[in-house]
């Protein structure tokens, strides 16, 4: 069984992705004294005592609006009632009861779904017990006084929520691969989370920054479980106002950073940008696996040649992710996104692979057979000794060499592409660490290895 679902719902600016931060124990949710920041759902993961669920932030409800994306925010948090075992509401403590709460409570008496009235800004305790009190006028059960941003009150909340959630014992959940979606404003990052999965998980629409936050998303498939995280589009850092924006952005940069890969989401209409080669530094800085996906592909004119030209193209001007497949999709009909998560499965193997110092040993050995260190104009010559893998994640070898300075660019480059011919690591950075030493130091390392 999955982990169990706590959907989070509430009339906007009552505080619920504070709410969500304190009961995941993170600070991931964006939050901006601003209506309407949070607008697709997204996932964290809580605990508390024996009990693991994901807590679902939703967009600030409201029914009778019609403007922007209040229909679609509509949409969303009922997504998240459906599939949740229990639902919090969150109303505001220091507003007191308004006509937006009534309307909410009344339609989430029509659910099946058990719901427990969460009082938020009630940093007083005492007082908290006083403006908690109108809410029990929504008909709702109990209404719990709390503080998200203290936490007050949470702990009383959290021991009646877990009554709602199936047993310890009975959930089993299995390792997770942890997918980000990246690329520019309106390159289909959205659909294709949503293309994944067949329904309207992310809200998409053709407003560059519809998405504002991270939304994560489970998929599983083939007994492996993949955390798909959307993340909002990444433009040039002067057009971003600080605002929420920036927050999203800041978190789409996180998300890359824990991600075990990275879907590279490109528009085959604009082709590579600049802002998408400054991306590409970015995941290869990060030492994170990349799958380049080209989308929108059916709308492209092509014939029995465009799909080369665009491959060597994209290459040519993404060389910081020169070692990355590439697909070419239509996340609009489906084309081909069944296959990304072959390339995500393939990419994250790589990633995470392990090399002996005995193969590391073998392909420098033809390496330097082939091709010979280079010599200097005062006849000293580039020596290397020995290498050894020494991390995974991305996968790091330490060369040990005499003198690193005696190695140029073009060298390094040489053997990087050895390894990559004769060992693979498609779809993730290899990084290589040269090392200098003393020749006696290097031979009882030598003799060491050997030993080994």
């Amino acid at each position: 069984m999955p982990l169990p679902v706590v959907a989070v719902i509430g009339r906007p600016n009552v505080g619920k992705s504070t709410v969500v931060n304190r009961l995941a124990g993170v600070q991931d949710a964006i939050v901006y004294d601003e209506p309407g920041v949070t607008r697709d759902r997204t996932y964290k993961r809580a605990f508390w005592q024996d009990r693991e669920f994901l807590v679902v932030d939703t967009g600030g409800l409201v029914f009778d609006d019609d403007t922007e994306f209040l229909p679609l925010i509509r949409e969303q948090a009922m997504a998240a009632l459906a599939e949740a075992s229990v639902a919090i509401f969150v109303v505001d403590g220091k507003t007191g009861l308004t006509g937006g709460d009534e309307e909410i409570a009344s339609w989430l008496r029509q659910q099946p779904v058990p719901v427990l009235v969460a009082v938020n800004k009630c940093e007083s305790v005492e007082q908290g017990l006083t403006q908690a009190v109108e809410f029990w006028e929504l008909g709702l059960g109990e209404p719990y006084p709390i503080s998200g941003i203290h936490g007050n009150g949470t702990g009383e909340l959290l021991d009646r929520l877990i009554t709602y959630l199936p047993p310890a014992d009975e959930i089993e959940e299995l390792p997770e691969i942890k997918v980000a979606i990246a690329g520019r404003p309106n390159v289909g990052k959205s659909s294709l989370l949503n293309a994944f999965v067949g329904e309207q998980r992310a809200i998409v629409s053709p407003i560059s920054g519809t998405t504002r936050d991270a939304i994560d998303m489970v998929v599983e498939r083939d007994g492996k479980t993949y955390r798909l995280v959307d993340t909002a589009g990444i433009r040039k850092k002067k057009n971003v106002e600080y605002g929420p924006e920036f927050f999203g952005i800041n978190r789409a940069f996180k998300a890359i950073a824990r991600a075990d890969v990275v879907l590279f989401v490109i528009d085959a209409l604009d082709g590579v940008t600049e802002q998408d080669q400054k991306l590409a530094g970015r995941i290869a800085d990060e030492g994170r696996a990349c799958v380049l996906v080209v989308n929108k592909w059916d709308a492209v004119e092509k014939d029995s040649h465009t799909i080369y030209e665009y491959q060597k193209e994209i290459h040519s001007r993404l060389h910081f992710v020169e070692w990355a497949e590439m697909i070419f999709v239509s996340a609009q009909t489906g084309q081909r996104v069944d296959k990304i998560l072959d390339l995500v499965d393939a990419a994250a193997e790589q990633h995470r692979r392990r090399v002996t110092t005995a193969v590391i040993n073998e392909v420098l050995e033809e390496a330097v057979g082939w091709h010979t260190p280079p010599t200097t104009r005062g006849g000293r010559q580039g020596k290397i000794y020995y290498g050894t893998q020494v991390s995974t994640q991305p996968p790091s070898i330490a060369l040990f060499v005499n003198d690193p300075d005696l190695f140029n660019d073009g060298y390094r480059r040489y053997i990087e592409r050895q390894f990559r011919k004769s060992l693979g690591f498609a779809g993730t950075p290899l990084r290589l660490f040269w090392r200098g030493k003393k020749v006696r130091d290097m031979e009882r390392s030598v003799n060491r290895a050997t030993r080994v």
